[in-house]
């Protein structure tokens, strides 16, 4: 974003706030996830495929990336960077209710989402795996979706557990909280009362 300088016009209106959002390229959701979570461009395919040897140094087919490389990153590549910021993640158990998220406490979601396979009207089999950026920004929450022309306001905190609510009753939906280590460390991303 731009820095300081930015004045406004006497009598405007204050702008909607600021929301970092990448769109879809290749099968980058992943690097997208990442930079769209944080809120600005720290990761890269290249940065990726660096992590993604240095999980799997000796293996020539690399287990955490798609065969192409094109991207198609695996959620170890997502944890090894938020790991590289000092961050940490910790998987949603999806069988607690989602009162107990302690939506506060937590930097930002990122869920794997299945994503159909389609080539021209046809729909393939094939289950693909798409990594989605949930954040909030100036009080709002909003869904990240590299592949959204623009990120979705889903509101306050109701309206974040209820898009989860949605996403995790269709299966297949996995949700990993990013926190600080002293998060993690505590455990208070989930309420006890």
């Amino acid at each position: 974003g731009a820095e300081g300088g930015m004045s406004q016009a006497p009598g405007a209106q204050p702008s909607r706030p600021s929301v970092y959002h990448e769109r879809q390229r290749l099968e980058l959701c992943a690097v997208h996830a990442l930079n769209n979570v944080l809120q600005q461009q720290l990761f890269s395919q290249e940065a990726a495929d660096e992590i993604c040897k240095r999980l799997a140094p000796d293996s020539r087919l690399n287990p955490h990336r798609s065969l192409l490389g094109t991207g198609n990153y695996d959620v170890n590549v997502i944890m090894a960077a938020l790991q590289g910021l000092g961050l940490a993640t910790v998987w949603w158990d999806r069988r607690r209710p989602l009162s107990q998220l302690a939506l506060p406490q937590v930097l930002g979601l990122i869920l794997n989402l299945p994503s159909p396979m389609s080539l021209g009207l046809l729909s393939l089999p094939l289950r693909r795996r798409h990594w989605v950026a949930l954040r909030q920004v100036d009080g709002v929450y909003y869904n990240l979706d590299s592949k959204l022309r623009a990120p979705e306001a889903l509101g306050d905190e109701d309206g974040v557990r209820a898009f989860l609510a949605g996403a995790l009753a269709q299966g297949l939906c996995e949700v990993l909280l990013v926190v600080t280590k002293d998060v993690e460390e505590r455990g208070c991303w989930l309420r006890t009362d």
